[in-house]
């Protein structure tokens, strides 16, 4: 009888195995690139179009841009009433609300838009204290866009000594983010034609808020035209220009602010 090479049970021993581990090998990178490609969709965030890089862009005496690690400023050269510090979208880059904040520091608010780790407000809620340890003398209203106005509320609900009110844009607060009894001013600005927000989020989350809170409605504006980064998927289209609905935000805040907001400067 013919005996077996050692090459014969090699064959039967080791290759076997060696194939099924390439084979395992070549599924779990393919897994893994999917997985990357997944990530890096989901992860990417808006850019700042144009309109944005030319607000952040544009040099004027009236209005400073200080870029900092955690935030972008718009410095008034004369400062009246009170600062904004605004917290922006899911994903969302903070420049992209360049042409906003440059409109209402051109009516002397101090205007900081926190730059959160991966453009997610969720990650560092508490952002703000930095900018109120860096401005002390300044007393700031605290909101923000989509997420970062409910991770705005929460801070707000954790700090209410801190700041002088509590603005959303196409927002809404959540249980941890509760103002009902914080005794701050609040303005909620949506737009009629938003197709993001959560109709069912935004009124539950009045539960949450104080009975004298003033609610705005952008006629014909929608989700994105708050910041200037695009259309997001599931928006609708707007029936206002861009410029219409910063004006009437811009507007809306700006009166809230006058007549609601105590805008004199900390220990002053």
């Amino acid at each position: 009888m013919r005996r077996r090479t050692r090459r014969s049970y090699n064959s039967y021993g080791t290759r076997g195995p060696r194939k099924i581990w390439k084979v395992l090998l070549g599924i779990l990178i393919v897994i893994a690139l999917i997985a990357g490609w997944g990530a890096w969709k989901v992860f990417t965030p808006y850019q700042p179009d144009e309109t944005a890089a030319a607000a952040l862009a544009e040099v004027a005496d009236a209005v400073k841009v200080n870029e900092q690690e955690h935030w972008v400023g718009f410095e008034p050269a004369k400062r009246s009433g009170a600062g904004v510090i605004l917290y922006p979208g899911a994903l969302v880059k903070p420049e992209s609300y360049a042409p906003l904040a440059r409109r209402l520091a051109e009516k002397g608010h101090h205007v900081i838009i926190a730059k959160m780790p991966l453009n997610l407000a969720l990650i560092s809620p508490d952002l703000a204290n930095e900018v109120l340890k860096a401005y002390p003398k300044e007393a700031f209203v605290i909101g923000g866009h989509s997420l970062g106005g409910v991770m705005a509320a929460r801070y707000a609900a954790a700090h209410p000594d801190q700041v002088k009110g509590v603005f959303f844009l196409a927002s809404y607060p959540d249980n941890k983010g509760n103002l009902k009894d914080k005794n701050l001013p609040v303005i909620s600005l949506l737009g009629s034609d938003d197709g993001v927000v959560q109709m069912e989020n935004v009124q539950s989350g009045r539960t949450y808020l104080p009975a004298n809170t003033l609610y705005f409605t952008v006629e014909g504006g929608n989700h994105a035209q708050f910041g200037s980064y695009g259309v997001p998927k599931g928006d609708n289209p707007a029936k206002i220009s861009a410029v219409e609905q910063w004006n009437q935000t811009v507007t809306a805040l700006q009166d809230w602010m006058k007549e609601s907001v105590d805008g004199a400067p900390k220990n002053q």
